[in-house]
């Protein structure tokens, strides 16, 4: 076995309940809101429907629930289509330093086997610790944008799935090693025009994961050396460069799930600042009265989010949300973003590439070497008139330095939900979530939002 594999395994197996301080389980709880609020929204969509219609024609001896519906399917189905519904709208978490993605996407992997084992929630409260803290500590290490995210979230949703289903140590390092040989993910996922499978990436990792768990649970074995050996990650992934966490979290040590972002609008990491200020702006200008519109930002924004000339004329739901341009345009027409931003209509709207074609997007070297400490964006309108509005953010709302609080989560989480569910069915889901740590099983959770 390596050295990364054990380490991993032996903190996966090691962590405990009693490990997490109270600040942890809130922000655990914080999570859990703001990432069921992002499934139930993403329930209608298209890629969600593809989703649970293949899960519900699954039965299996260990069930696991299909959320919002009273279906069950396999473990890993499930876990699939709870994950795609909880990515749809791009408006679950992030974590990026250097690299990262957005760990919420490993919650679905820990709902699936929590509740085909009937698990209590201090049991998932534990497990979703425990993949964040995987993931991000491994993204802290590697700085590569040759694979997509995938690369480090099966490997904590692997963790998370083996932690509920309570695999000991030497089958922890097996499903580890059978999550991540078989499972690079490429990350043309997240270039040129997007397809839905941007969306449903990481929940095949999520599947990939689950599946990995229950084959080392009944006896497989994976690679001994996945990370370290001839062929493995290190060397397919990094060019040979191997890195290990220092630390992870617990013992004095802060975990990793109170330093994520969460996101205000349903859109990539990088447009939140700019959004947030041409929001700012909107109030102060017409758009016809707009001459030019300058953004600097962080090399990471410039060249994820506007530097493809599909990011300047979208045509898919998947690439608009990644586009710096069609959401500061966006911004400027309504004065919101929100999931209705996105409909056929508005993408395709004539009057937003008269905006787009205003905008002029550039790398500020100083931003970039203070990213992913700062978002730092940068925003002057010029109008016709000759009059100039600046803007400017270090930390876009949702950032850990300016967090939505709760009351904002909860409306966050309503404004998501419904009409997809009642409001009666959103105060019932709330209580139960802030309260998680109390359930004694998912059952009335997953009863509760049965849309």
């Amino acid at each position: 076995m390596d050295r990364t594999t054990e380490m991993l395994s032996a903190y996966a197996c090691d962590l405990s309940y009693e490990d997490l301080s109270p600040e942890v389980v809130h922000q655990v709880k914080r999570t859990l809101v703001d990432t069921f609020g992002c499934a139930m929204g993403g329930f209608l969509s298209e890629p969600a429907k593809i989703a649970r219609r293949l899960a519900g024609g699954i039965t299996s001896t260990a069930p696991s629930r299909i959320l919002g519906t009273e279906d069950y399917s396999s473990m890993d189905l499930a876990g699939f289509a709870n994950g795609v519904m909880v990515r749809y709208l791009d408006c679950n978490d992030s974590y990026f330093s250097p690299s990262g993605g957005h760990p919420s996407d490993m919650i679905p992997a820990a709902l699936a086997a929590a509740d085909t084992m009937s698990s209590d929630g201090r049991t998932l409260i534990t497990a979703i610790v425990l993949a964040y803290e995987v993931f991000c500590r491994l993204s802290d290490e590697v700085a590569s944008s040759s694979w997509d995210q995938g690369i480090f979230s099966v490997i904590g949703a692997a963790c998370a799935a083996g932690k509920v289903l309570g695999l000991d140590r030497q089958e922890m390092s097996n499903a580890i090693s059978l999550a991540v040989v078989p499972n690079l993910p490429l990350r043309v996922t997240r270039t040129g025009e997007l397809s839905m499978w941007k969306g449903c990436a990481a929940a095949s990792a999520t599947r990939a994961a689950i599946f990995a768990a229950q084959l080392a649970g009944d006896g497989m074995t994976g690679p001994a050396e996945p990370f370290e050996g001839t062929g493995g990650l290190w060397q397919m992934a990094l060019e040979g460069k191997e890195v290990r966490p220092e630390a992870m979290g617990g013992n004095g040590e802060p975990f990793r799930i109170t330093l994520t972002t969460v996101k205000n609008y349903p859109s990539q990491i990088h447009t939140q600042s700019p959004i947030g200020l041409a929001l700012e702006l909107q109030p102060q200008v017409s758009v016809a009265e707009i001459e030019s519109i300058k953004i600097r930002s962080y090399q990471s924004a410039v060249s994820s989010a506007s530097d493809e000339p599909e990011k300047w004329d979208p045509k898919t739901r998947e690439t608009a949300d990644h586009s710096i341009p069609f959401l500061v345009a966006a911004a400027l027409r309504d004065g919101e973003v929100t999931p209705g931003t996105f409909t056929a209509a508005s993408i395709a709207d004539p009057a937003l590439r008269v905006i787009i074609g205003k905008i002029t997007i550039e790398e500020d070297a100083d931003f970039t070497r203070r990213y992913s400490a700062e978002y730092n964006c940068h925003m002057e309108i010029t109008t016709k008139a000759g009059q100039t509005l600046v803007a400017s953010t270090s930390y876009p709302k949702g950032h850990r330095n300016n967090p939505l609080n709760d009351s904002e989560l909860d409306a966050k989480f309503r404004g998501l939900a419904v009409p997809t569910i009642t409001e009666q069915q959103c105060d019932q889901a709330l209580q139960l979530l802030w309260d998680a740590e109390n359930l004694p099983n998912l059952d009335q959770l997953f009863d509760t939002l049965v849309v």
